[in-house]
């Protein structure tokens, strides 16, 4: 009996303690729970971005500027929603959302310039998300200001060796393309420093303006320089110091200060913007790549102008131009063997005419295209030729408005210029120039008497590989005759 109520009395305990056991068990777990979901929630690890990059807004696009930002940060974004403004090498461009979300960081400040593609310009985060706990990407790329042991120690030997002079300026970085704000390039171009002597501090080694201040301030006062000059003897200085002959002239001009009335024989650099680099790129490949072609023919303009006056009573405005256009379109169509491009391996035949035609804007020159003009009429010509135009200098073209045409047309008649040779829009076969008309007496053919004739030059410049110089002068016939006689193009 006394055995079995000492087992009774131990078997309660162990119950007891066994309970207590899984309570702490259960407070432990809990507790666990607690510190696994602190350490997984966004305040620890950050919100997973949705990246936004430098899109190819253009196929010969390589790199773009950030012109201007449409949203800002903590600002709700939908698909379709325009997000900044690029330029590419063609024009500014509206850039697009793909997703839905909230703008959570810009990365690449507006006015940032050569953004290379695929560069990460913002992020943003999904709906309902905390926008300010957004996770920002590394940089793949090490920091320029770490430097290589082997790289410390030989600037501290350096250092040391050269101990009784001014500290010198911090070493170049050349690691990655350098990135400057516009404040710091100004601060910089200003001062004649070194951009690569910067440490940048800015997103994806952007140099800020307070790193240019800082650049300046670490670097040594300019009249420190003579006194270093003069206690060590060098043989390089004496020459630089010397005056130049009586009438003679520098090898390389000095640049101009800012702020500062320029000296006889100094220059500015004016950096080129994308448009214009990639003008010169192109200019560059047409006429060294390309064997030009040139044949020259004058048009009687008579029946066109005629024509246009009785519109204008219709209260139908037209140009000449469109005309032009019309007629180009026209041969063409007739002519189907010059409406090809050059592909590397041979001619390319094209299945329609769409006709390029060259606006001048602040930025460059530039092609929107009128398509499918062979079937339009000189009307619908000429307004859809005005929107291009205006959105062309508005710098507001959709790259499907300037990509894809066939024939290019550029007309310099309305500055008066009689005359000249355009360079091929690769890779087009022929593009046309269009002078000035002008009047001329000539003897006409039908009573052998003077007569004033509105007559205009037009000079054809062709790809010899593609278009000789036979069927330019085929081409250029059919198109005089085109022009000359205007209610023909509606008939063929």
């Amino acid at each position: 009996m006394a055995a079995s109520l000492r087992l009774g009395r131990q078997g309660m305990l162990f119950g007891l303690r066994l309970n207590n056991f899984n309570k702490c068990l259960r407070s432990t777990h809990q507790w666990q729970d607690q510190v696994r979901h602190f350490f997984q929630s966004p305040w620890v690890l950050g919100v997973s971005p949705l990246k936004v990059q430098m899109p190819a807004l253009s196929p010969t696009m390589e790199e773009g500027n950030i012109v201007k930002w449409l949203k800002k940060e903590g600002e709700a974004v939908a698909a379709g929603d325009a997000l900044c403004e690029i330029e590419t090498d063609k024009a500014v461009v509206t850039m697009e959302s793909n997703d839905d979300g909230v703008l959570a960081k810009i990365l690449m400040e507006e006015g940032s310039r050569n953004v290379r593609l695929g560069t990460l310009i913002a992020l943003m985060v999904e709906e309902g998300q905390d926008w300010k706990q957004v996770e920002i990407p590394s940089s793949d790329a090490a920091p320029p200001s770490e430097a290589t042991p082997a790289t410390k120690a030989v600037a501290t030997s350096v250092v040391t060796s050269s101990a009784p002079f001014p500290p010198s300026a911090p070493k170049p970085v050349t690691s990655g393309p350098l990135r400057l704000s516009p404040a710091a390039r100004h601060i910089l171009d200003t001062h004649g420093l070194d951009p690569k002597l910067a440490t940048p501090t800015g997103p994806r080694g952007i140099i800020t303006k307070e790193d240019a201040l800082n650049l300046l301030k670490a670097s040594p006062a300019p009249k420190a320089v003579p006194s270093v000059v003069a206690s060590t003897p060098s043989p390089i200085s004496a020459p630089a110091a010397s005056p130049l002959p009586p009438g003679s002239r520098p090898n390389i001009p000095p640049l101009s200060v800012p702020g500062k009335p320029g000296a006889p024989g100094t220059f500015t650099e004016v950096p080129a913007s994308n448009v214009r680099r990639v003008i010169a790129q192109r200019l560059t490949q047409s006429k060294t790549t390309i064997p030009h072609s040139y044949a020259s023919i004058d048009c009687d303009m008579a029946a066109v102008m005629q024509l246009r006056k009785d519109l204008a009573k219709e209260q139908i405005k037209v140009s000449v131009n469109d005309f032009i256009i019309k007629a180009a379109a026209v041969t063409l169509r007739e002519m189907p063997e010059v409406n090809v491009t050059w592909s590397g391996d041979g001619a390319r035949a094209l299945d329609s005419v769409h006709i390029s035609i060259a606006v001048a804007t602040d930025k460059g020159l530039i092609t929107p295209i009128i398509k499918d003009a062979a079937n339009k009429g000189v009307q619908e010509i000429s307004s859809n030729a005005k929107a291009l135009a205006q959105k062309a200098r508005d710098g507001k073209l959709l790259p499907e408005e300037y990509q894809g045409g066939s024939f290019s047309i550029s007309n310099l008649g309305m500055f008066g210029i009689s005359g000249f040779s355009a360079v091929i829009n690769p890779p087009q076969a022929c593009i046309l120039a269009v002078g000035t008309s002008r009047a001329e007496l000539q003897l006409c053919e039908d009573d052998q008497t003077l007569c004033t004739k509105q007559l205009m030059t037009i000079t054809l410049s062709s790809d010899g590989r593609l278009v000789d110089d036979e069927l330019a002068s085929r081409f250029l016939d059919k198109f005089r005759a085109n022009l000359e006689k205007p209610q023909r193009m509606a008939l063929v």
